[in-house]
């Protein structure tokens, strides 16, 4: 497979990090820092450093696992280490991790010294096909994902399938929402041949295909101010759920497990509100929920769903923003709706 091209980096699907040592030779950077979390520190680093020339040299940071660790305080805690291992304006950090990893990475290093360089090493296939495409960086506050961050492009992104042998089911299937996701944004076709999807072999020429749709999407509007939004198909009922799940569930949701109840949710408001056809609203909801568990939407739970809501980054003027189907492999973004519609799509998951 080729690099994809993005923004001034190449997204390169290398099995033997020949282009990484390569880089790394030419830019002669004068201290490398690698990030991990204990998990990709203990699965993911051993891979990284065996296929690394013998001379790779580096200082490790380690930061706790989990979308709850991703905030301002673990951000400081990133940031005094690099002070502390005298990281200067010619230093890079590579981020060798999930979603968590490469979005709390990428906004240390955006804003160390006003920016030092880095590079994401994706390990989850939540983060190959998603987090580390984009020049996204973020943490949460308050509960609020991402509400924090810098639109900072790193520079290079490199997918190394075997990384996913690291994975459990859960979380293989946690990615799997944000490639079906491109799918019903964006590539009907794709959508179709998702559904021999393997998880016990990932296809690489699948996980390809929805990073290049991922880039074209970003490619055209890198600061998301128009095409970009239909990449929040989903998303707005769906990191409310998340939020709600980790605030309040013994064993919170996982990223693409709340993505996955957003987007039935958002496919209802799709088939009420932009012509979404109703056949279409039940394949995709038949699909959904025949690769996720379902999960207990209460009730007693809308109020604060809507309230996480309102503090979205896609809101205008108060007012809650969604992208929503017109179609399978056809979006719609800017589109408003009231708290009783809303309220409508969390019955209809119940119904289910």
């Amino acid at each position: 497979m080729e690099n994809i091209q993005s923004i001034g980096y190449s997204v390169v699907f290398d099995d033997d990090f020949k282009h990484l040592g390569d880089l790394l030779a030419e830019r002669k950077y004068d201290k490398v820092f690698v990030l991990t979390d204990r998990n990709t520190g203990e699965f993911c680093l051993p891979v990284l450093t065996k296929l690394m020339p013998a001379d790779f040299k580096y200082d490790i940071i380690e930061v706790d696992p989990g979308e709850e660790n991703k905030n301002i305080d673990f951000c400081i805690g990133v940031w005094k280490m690099l002070l502390d291992f005298g990281a200067e304006r010619n230093s890079l950090m590579i981020n060798l991790g999930g979603g968590v990893v490469t979005d709390l990475g990428g906004f240390a290093a955006s804003t160390y010294k006003r920016g030092i360089d880095f590079i994401q090493v994706p390990t989850s296939l939540l983060s190959q096909v998603d987090a580390s495409v984009g020049g996204k960086t973020g943490i949460d506050l308050d509960s609020v994902k991402n509400i924090i961050g810098t639109f900072t492009q790193p520079q290079a992104v490199y997918i190394h399938t075997e990384f996913l042998k690291t994975l459990d089911q859960r979380q293989l299937v946690s990615g799997f929402a944000e490639m079906i996701k491109h799918g019903f944004i964006f590539d009907a076709d794709y959508f179709q041949a998702l559904k021999a999807f393997d998880f016990e072999n990932p296809d690489a020429g699948l996980i390809y295909r929805s990073v290049e749709i991922k880039n074209e999407v970003v490619t055209e509007d890198p600061k998301e101010k128009g095409l970009r939004k239909i990449l929040n198909f989903g998303h707005t009922i769906g990191h409310a759920v998340e939020t709600y799940s980790i605030e309040n569930d013994a064993e919170p949701l996982l990223h693409g497990e709340a993505i996955a109840v957003g987007m039935i949710c958002e496919a209802f408001l799709s088939h009420k509100h932009n012509g979404l056809r109703a056949e279409q609203l039940e394949e995709l909801v038949q699909y959904i929920r025949s690769v996720f568990p379902s999960y207990e939407l209460k009730s007693a739970s809308f109020e604060s769903l809507l309230e996480i809501m309102k503090n979205d980054k896609k809101n205008v003027g108060g007012r809650i923003g969604f992208a929503l189907l017109q179609e399978i492999g056809k979006c719609s973004f800017n589109l408003y709706l009231e708290e009783d519609k809303i309220k409508d799509a969390f019955t209809y998951y119940q119904s289910l």
